[in-house]
């Protein structure tokens, strides 16, 4: 029996952990790093160390593969629709991904289809800035280069045209839009496959700490079931009319007056998804698999009432796996996943899950845990 190879453009955390969950289902996996020592190139059988942004580079290593799929957005979309030319099965496509890959395309296929957005559109200069926060409720405004922005970068909030000189020295269109005034930021994860099977995971609170994702409550909590409906039907919407194969992640604002605006797309696994490698009956991973493969996809729904995954950032505190005793021997249903990356302050190294009945103590178990990996909590 031949099973399929699945090839993954970048190494990072997602295609390590997008292989695991291949693993029980025999898959294989055919993985293009940046480098021999990144997360996934650790555990990957079969690895090509290349540029992703050679296109001679992918031709090459997509050669065995059965399908081509991503732990990143950024490899350049001509180069996705030569492979597509070539008879490669590229999951998401270059039409659909060039919507995560480009925030000013995102946003006018948004508004064409009706998605509900916050108020944009691409700025030329600091005084065009101005004239966009004057056409609304004035500074401050959030700034954001088109492409490569991620986990806080590429993006600005300024509060005056002098403010705004930064982002255009990149040289690259930039998009301006209203600062949202919201209550809290959610994500709305749904998986689809090419025939248009697709599955919803329940919407999440997804809490940042300087624009990076610190906390993820699985479901939200408190959230109207009319608006979460609302959300998920969105999400699942957005897949079809974009033709996403694999995860979508759909990062909203809930706001003061009951909507929810779309403010990111993401379509590869995601950091708002990663509490379903251990609170969901099939994790954001394997229904990535599945869906690429075009294999029936798993259910989605939740193991348990509560399920909170915190990241473990780096710190000053390199010997993580010293704090293990501690974190298993106070909580043996802590589930700790960590990349195997060297430990540097504010990158993203690891996180842990809990889960259970009580949100105060699955909180406090996980942002417990977390601290104690970093070195900010010491008992």
């Amino acid at each position: 029996m031949t099973f399929p190879v699945v090839g993954m453009v970048g190494g990072g955390q997602l295609a390590r952990m997008t292989h695991e969950a291949g693993i029980p289902l025999g898959i294989r996996f055919k993985l293009l790093s940046d480098t021999p020592q990144d997360s996934a190139a650790q555990v990957v059988n079969e690895v090509v160390v290349g540029d992703y942004r050679d296109l001679d580079t992918l031709r090459e290593f997509a050669r065995g593969c059965d399908v081509i799929t991503f732990d990143h957005e950024h490899v350049p979309t001509e180069h996705l629709k030569a492979l597509e030319a070539d008879g490669i099965p590229v999951r998401p496509g270059p039409e659909a991904l060039v919507h995560a890959q480009d925030k000013g395309v995102m946003r006018a296929k948004l508004d064409a289809i009706g998605v509900p957005c916050p108020r944009h559109r691409i700025v030329s200069d600091p005084a065009d800035v101005a004239a966009f926060a004057a056409e609304g409720d004035g500074f401050p405004v959030v700034l954001k280069t088109v492409r490569g922005g991620y986990d806080g970068k590429g993006v600005w909030v300024v509060d005056s045209a002098e403010e705004a000189a930064e982002p255009f020295r990149a040289g690259v269109p930039v998009l301006a839009e209203e600062k949202v005034d919201f209550v809290r930021e959610l994500a709305a994860n749904v998986v689809r496959s090419p025939h248009g099977q697709a599955v919803a995971y329940p919407v999440v609170e997804s809490q940042q700490v300087k624009g990076v994702c610190d906390t993820v409550i699985a479901p939200a909590p408190g959230l109207d079931e009319e608006l979460a409906l609302r959300a998920e039907e969105m999400a699942l919407g957005i897949a079809k009319e974009l033709g996403v194969v694999g995860h979508l992640a759909v990062e909203l604002f809930q706001t003061r007056d009951g909507r929810v605006l779309v403010n990111e797309l993401a379509m590869r696994p995601h950091n708002s998804g990663h509490w379903t490698m251990d609170g969901a009956i099939t994790s954001q991973f394997a229904n990535h698999v599945r869906a690429v493969l075009d294999l029936p996809l798993g259910d989605p729904r939740p193991r348990a009432t509560w399920t909170v995954m915190v990241n473990v950032l780096g710190g000053d505190y390199p010997d993580m796996y010293s704090a293990y005793l501690h974190c298993m021997a106070r909580d043996p249903q802590l589930k700790i996943h960590m990349y195997g990356k060297d430990v540097k302050p504010g990158r993203k190294v690891g996180h842990v899950n809990t889960y259970g009945d009580d949100l105060d103590d699955v909180l406090e178990r996980a942002r417990h845990a977390a601290g104690y990996l970093r070195g900010t909590i010491t008992e």
